[in-house]
């Protein structure tokens, strides 16, 4: 102990002694274990920590899988089956999320609400901090009406009111009683921060198809996953004789389960492994610089070591002494590091979090815990190995005549030290090369999905949410809003046309339903399925979306006139082929259960695809049908997203757009936000990756810079008496440049060779990744190259003029 503590006062004293050297290892040191503790915090929290559940290994979601692929979106019918398999699950819980309007307060407002069927409390471990749960009756069809509040929303809501619980509160206009408040901060694995409970009531005899729900559960204990998907299987074909008839059964589903924490992250899973590689190759590349300074630093302490061998010091000795030095760096690096990421990640996070799982909002559950402060403190332990135990051998491994030739100045550094700090830059350059193409292939990703046609307009356009309830709005139905709100927007001076749609472009959130034509000859429950959008007759000219043949909807089209739909090109393709769809009648999500038992509807008009899913999901089968056409029931309490279309930026009319909007419906209106906004956070996901690669990119060229330029200034130093006596025996100036210019570059072109090289296998796990572009992008294997290339030209010039410049006569006289 005391010779340790010996060696590291040691060390603090050297490295006082030398601010500029220190100042730059801890600054190398620290920008790579910042970016590693950075990516690091993510993946702890989206990849490592365990469900907030108990058991977390054994909490399962249930999917179904049919050739179109696999999804874990359940029906009633479907959970019913599911919930009756006592003998291999418990737990058996369905939930889903949904907004609802807060009203009857000071300040009405949104909350985010999940509904739940009784088991969910038990299966995540969750029981209110006052009152109680759901009881029995409350979660029957037709049950009372009662509600559980997050603790933030009690208190954001209520004022933190102690005498909630008993109190009736209004919810999309109907009266809730308060029967329980949740402690602080429950997680609860959504996307958004849960505001209130409510009971979701599932009746065991329902034949309703529609997936809508997740459905979750726990396996029995002792039972594998293997054992209870077997189980399932034969479920599966149990439900198939029973519901022959099913859109399921027909499509050939195969029910199954899934650890839910796989399936939670699976998105987002192989972009965070990617990310974490290339991060880690950032801090190889610090690593390789510090070792090439702690080289430089080795070669002048020649003197310092030959005393100390002289004196009787063993190699050991001297190994210990560099290795607690590098310690003391990497230590020091990584407390910095550890604050500058942590503060960095929330700042990117909050820019563009993404909707990565799991980390809440603007990164909010990514925090320091026990695994980060083990991984900063291993990672910064690994460097100090990485860049210090080769320079610390090197330096004690030479014969005490050789320390004591290059003490006086005769011997000179080695070629081997030189092949040794050379080899450490070549692979700089390589490192950087590849982080640098593979930041480029994102970034064309980027600017490929950007430019993609979406099959609609954005430009001046602006959206935002209301609830239509006729309770709400003191109006007599549905429509009478719809009509009310419309006249009042379009009365704002500045908007140009307003409509509304039940699901907006790239939001993801979409209802597919059975269709089937009439009179066309059926082999199975339907012909096929489509994409169900509602909406009113002014979207498709707000959106610009074209009609392709037919006619559009039109405010003649209302409850007491013929029903009508339009369908766009990709459904009229699949379904029609070279056939006409316009005339054609057809039933939509027929035996779905009573909302959707409705009579035929006539196609009036064929209109073009619109990417709701994404800009780089092809178009989906979609048919619309005017939101006039619907019952009060089916639309009483659902949300709508407004579309309105202004004569240039609509700042300044946000805040009358809201006001009107809202004295029309009678509910709390969401923010005016823009479609272009909407637009862009389609490609968040993609956007962050590119914003991540750029910034370790960025940061390995900027070291791969720092690298070279610091061999080639220490080359030309070392050198200074060759090159004054080669000046003195007539070379020029311009000679000496080139010369060093080209040792220098020689070492850019070989670490670029090997980054291509590398590059060409590697770029491969991107594949995934990429839209518009390949993996082998010639113009990217093109112009990274050159660009790593010419800024190593650029930090190659400095020490190579200076080089130009030495004085013969200073340069002889030189020691």
């Amino acid at each position: 102990m005391e010779t340790f503590l010996r060696d590291l006062k040691h060390s603090c004293r050297m490295f006082l002694q030398r601010p500029g050297f220190t100042f730059t290892a801890i600054a190398v040191l620290a920008l790579g274990i910042g970016l590693n503790t950075a990516m690091f915090s993510v993946i702890n929290t989206v990849l490592l920590k365990p469900l907030h559940a108990p058991d977390p290994e054994r909490v399962v979601i249930f999917l179904s899988t049919s050739s179109q692929g696999s999804t874990s979106d359940a029906s009633e019918i479907k959970f019913n089956i599911w919930r009756e398999q006592a003998a291999v699950l418990q737990d058996v819980s369905g939930y889903y999320m949904g907004t609802v309007n807060l009203t009857g307060v000071d300040q009405p407002q949104r909350a985010i609400a999940i509904y739940v069927t009784g088991d969910y409390f038990h299966l995540f471990g969750l029981s209110p901090a006052q009152g109680r749960g759901f009881i029995t009756e409350e979660e029957q069809v037709n049950g009372p009406k009662v509600a559980i509040l997050s603790n933030e929303f009690w208190n954001r809501a209520f004022g933190g009111d102690p005498q909630i619980i008993g109190k009736t509160i209004s919810l999309n206009g109907g009266s809730y009683g308060v029967v329980g408040v949740m402690p602080p901060g429950v997680q609860t694995e959504t996307p958004d921060s849960v505001d209130v409970w409510l009971p979701f009531a599932i009746d065991p005899n329902s034949s309703f198809q529609a997936h809508y729900f997740k459905a979750l559960g726990r396996l029995k204990p002792g039972l594998s996953l293997a054992a209870v998907n077997a189980q399932l299987e034969l479920v599966t074909h149990e439900f198939r004789r029973k519901f022959p008839n099913t859109v399921s059964s027909s499509r050939g589903d195969v029910f199954s389960v899934a650890l839910m924490e796989h399936v939670l992250v699976q998105d987002a899973r192989s972009s965070l492994l990617v990310l974490s590689g290339s991060v880690f190759l950032v801090l190889l590349i610090a690593c390789a610089n510090v070792a090439n300074l702690l080289l430089v630093r080795a070669t002048g302490r020649t003197g310092e070591i030959a005393v100390r061998l002289a004196l009787g010091a063993s190699r050991m000795r001297i190994i210990r002494q560099m290795l607690t030095e590098g310690a003391l760096l990497s230590i020091v690096g990584g407390i910095i590091g550890l604050i500058l990421g942590f503060i960095t990640i929330h700042f990117l996070l909050g820019l563009n979090a993404a909707r990565i799982p799991r980390i809440g909002a603007n990164g909010a559950n990514v925090m320091l815990d026990w695994r980060v402060l083990l991984f900063t403190l291993g990672v910064s332990l690994l460097t100090s190995i990485l860049f210090g135990l080769f320079p610390a051998i090197k330096a004690s491994g030479a014969d005490l005549n050789s320390h004591l030739r290059e003490a006086i100045g005769r011997g000179g550094t080695g070629l081997s030290g030189n092949r040794t700090r050379s080899l450490l830059v070549v692979s700089e350059m390589s490192l950087a090369l590849l982080l640098l193409i593979g930041a480029a292939l994102l970034i064309r990703t980027f600017i490929a999905l950007r430019s993609v046609n979406p099959g609609f307009q954005t430009q001046n356009i602006v959206t935002t949410q209301t609830l239509l309830d006729p309770h709400a709005g003191g109006k007599a139905g549905v429509n009478e809003i719809v009509d009310d709100a419309i006249r009042r927007i379009s009365a704002i001076s500045g908007v140009k046309s307003v409509g509304y749609t039940k699901y907006l472009p790239l939001s993801g959130a979409f209802s597919s339903l059975p269709i089937i034509i009439v009179g066309r000859p059926l082999n199975g429950p339907s012909h096929g399925v489509a994409r169900w959008m509602v909406n009113s007759p002014s979207y498709f000219e707000i959106l610009h979306i074209p009609l392709v043949r037919g006619r559009f909807f039109t405010e003649a089209d209302r409850l007491d006139t013929p029903l009508v739909a339009i369908v766009n090109q990709t459904m009229a393709r699949q379904l029609w082929k070279d056939g006409d769809p316009i005339g054609d009648q057809i039933l939509i999500g027929k035996g779905l259960g009573p909302n959707f038992a409705e009579g035929p509807r006539q196609i009036v008009g064929i209109v073009g695809d619109v990417l709701d899913s994404g800009l780089s999901e092809p178009s989906q089968p979609t048919v619309y049908i005017p939101g006039a056409q619907l019952s009060d029931a089916r639309t009483t309490g659902k949300p709508v997203s407004w579309v309105i279309s202004t004569k240039g930026p609509s700042n300044a009319l946000n805040t009358i757009i809201l006001r009107e909007l809202g004295q029309a419906t009678g509910e709390p209106v969401s923010p005016v936000i823009a479609m272009d906004e909407v637009k862009y956070k389609s490609t968040a996901r993609q956007e962050l990756n590119m914003l991540l690669m750029s910034i370790f990119g960025g940061a390995a060229l900027l070291l791969a810079a720092i690298g070279i330029y610091g061999l080639l200034a220490y080359t030309v130093r070392q050198r200074t008496r060759e090159i004054g006596v080669r000046m003195a025996l007539g070379a020029r100036s311009v000679d000496v440049r080139n010369m060093v210019l080209s040792q220098g570059m020689r070492l850019a072109t070989i670490g670029i060779a090997v980054g291509i090289v590398a590059a060409t296998v590697l770029t491969r796990f991107l594949s995934g990744f990429l839209f518009g572009v390949k993996a082998l992008d010639p113009f990217v294997f093109i112009f990274v190259p050159v660009l790593l290339a010419t800024v190593a030209l650029v930090a190659i010039w400095l020490p190579a003029n200076r080089a130009s410049r030495v004085e013969p006569t200073t340069a002889l006289r030189y020691e």
